[in-house]
C-alpha cells in the first residue's frame, strides 16, 4: 500500500548509492502499488491498521469473521434513500471482492436508493469467507503438523540462504572484503 512507499524509497536510495559506488549489484526496486488496494479502509473508515484495531483478520473462523464484517461502520441513511458509494467504507471494501457486474448492481442501489447495509455486509462476509477459505484450510493443515511446518520453513530458509549467499558474495567482492 501507499503507506509502505517510504520503505521502498529507502531501499531504492540504498541500491542506487551502492550501485553508483561499486557497480551494478542490486536491482533498484520499483513501486507496484495498485490504485485498487493503495489504501484499504478499516471497519471505521480510517486506513485499515492493526494499530487502530479496525482490521478484518482473514484467518478468523466464520462466526468471528462475520462479527467483524457486521461491525463495519455505516451511516444512518434509510435504505430507500440514495447514498454516496465513494464515501462509504463498506462499499470500498466490497470493491475488493465483488465481481464487477455485482458491484455495478450494488452501486446502482446506492445511487438510486435501496442499498441495505445489513444485506451488503452479509454478502461481503460471504465473499471474504469464500475468498480466504483455501488459505484458512491450508493454515489449519500446517498448524496441525508442527514437524512438517518446521521442515517447510527450514527448506525455505535454505533456499533463501542459497540465493542471498550469491548476492552477499558479490557485495563482499565489490567492496573488497575477502574471507
Amino acid at each position: 500500500g501507499k503507506d509502505q512507499k517510504q520503505h521502498l524509497e529507502v531501499a531504492r536510495d540504498l541500491a542506487q548509492k551502492f550501485n553508483n559506488e561499486f557497480g551494478e549489484t542490486f536491482v533498484v526496486p520499483e513501486p507496484a502499488i495498485s490504485e485498487k488496494t493503495a489504501i484499504v479502509p478499516g471497519l471505521d473508515g480510517q486506513k485499515m491498521s492493526k494499530s487502530y484495531d479496525n482490521t478484518i483478520p482473514i484467518f478468523l473462523d466464520g462466526k468471528q469473521l462475520k462479527k467483524r464484517v457486521m461491525a463495519i461502520q455505516t451511516d444512518a441513511t434509510p435504505v430507500e434513500e440514495p447514498k454516496d458509494p465513494d464515501s462509504c467504507n463498506l462499499y470500498q471494501i466490497l470493491k475488493l471482492f465483488a465481481a464487477p457486474e455485482r458491484l455495478q448492481e450494488i452501486h446502482t442501489l446506492y445511487v438510486d436508493g435501496g442499498a441495505a447495509y445489513g444485506y451488503i455486509k452479509l454478502e461481503l462476509f460471504e465473499l471474504i469467507n469464500d475468498y480466504f477459505i483455501e488459505a484458512r484450510t491450508k493454515k489449519a493443515e500446517y498448524l496441525s503438523d508442527p514437524i512438517e511446518l518446521r521442515n517447510i520453513l527450514a527448506r525455505g530458509a535454505d533456499k533463501a540462504r542459497e540465493k542471498a549467499t550469491v548476492t552477499l558474495d558479490l557485495v563482499r567482492d565489490r567492496v573488497g572484503i575477502k574471507y
